[in-house]
């Protein structure tokens, strides 16, 4: 069963992992740095590059500084890495493995070219949601999956304690 999650949980972050960086590699090769592409009403493609975490928050602190934030985001995938070995829930490998996956195309960015390539910009007339990618939304979806886990499992033989199957 442990040995079916892992597969599970490392399919899904090779998944990730190849799928986002197939769509960045169209991003970079066929927009504009900072050019807007409207799709809709509200979503726009636009390259950009955050050299920061989640929505460039400290990107003044590691600008010019990948491989201290790459190195960061590596012990942490290295502890993930050892929540999804030890896992014995469906939904928290999937998750795990869509954080992986997104978590490692992010810090293969960092190393190739010294930023996340961002593409997708969601907005509501002047208002923009930070730009994200594909793996960055794998990795909100993992934590969802994470925490809708925790919350609204069921009890299993433990004490009361609660989990999905």
């Amino acid at each position: 069963m442990m040995r079916d999650l892992r597969v599970l949980g490392l399919a899904t972050a090779a998944f990730v992992l190849a799928l986002d960086q197939v769509t960045k590699q169209i991003a970079l090769s066929s927009l504009a740095s900072g050019v807007a592409v409207p799709i809709t009403p509200f979503f726009t493609v636009r390259l950009g590059f955050n050299e920061g975490v989640s929505f460039g928050m400290f990107a003044d602190w590691f600008s010019g500084r990948p491989l201290i934030l790459a190195a960061i985001m590596m012990g942490i995938i290295v502890l993930l890495a050892v929540w999804l070995w030890r896992t014995r829930k469906r939904p928290q490998a999937l998750a795990l493995g869509a954080i992986l996956g997104g978590a490692l195309s992010n810090v293969l960015d960092r190393l190739r070219i010294g930023a996340v390539v961002d593409y997708l910009d969601f907005h509501a007339w002047d208002h923009h949601w930070p730009a994200f990618n594909f793996a960055d939304a794998a990795i909100v979806c993992g934590v969802v999956i994470l925490v809708l886990g925790d919350i609204m499992g069921r009890p299993n033989d433990q004490g009361g304690q609660r989990e999905l199957r």
